[in-house]
């Protein structure tokens, strides 16, 4: 059973951006702040507290620090 369909997402209070990005993550294996940007519209500040949140959910896990940060989707039970 798949647990990042966007029916789940929304339920776990995801925005639809955010969605957009765990989206982005399953077809291209990870994200960075930047690209999540340029796929939402959204400023540097709200990509950053929309990312951070994707990480505490534990829906994302966070790889390499400043510049080089990217995103990938964690497994159920890491």
């Amino acid at each position: 059973k798949d647990p990042y369909t966007p029916e789940r997402l929304r339920k776990m209070g995801l925005n639809e951006r955010q969605v957009k990005a765990v989206r982005h993550v399953r077809e291209y294996g990870s994200i960075t702040n930047r690209e999540y940007r340029q796929i939402t519209g959204i400023s540097d500040e709200g990509a950053r507290l929309d990312l951070k949140q994707l990480v505490e959910l534990g829906i994302f896990r966070l790889q390499g620090k400043g510049r080089s940060t990217t995103y990938t989707l964690k497994r159920l039970g890491e």
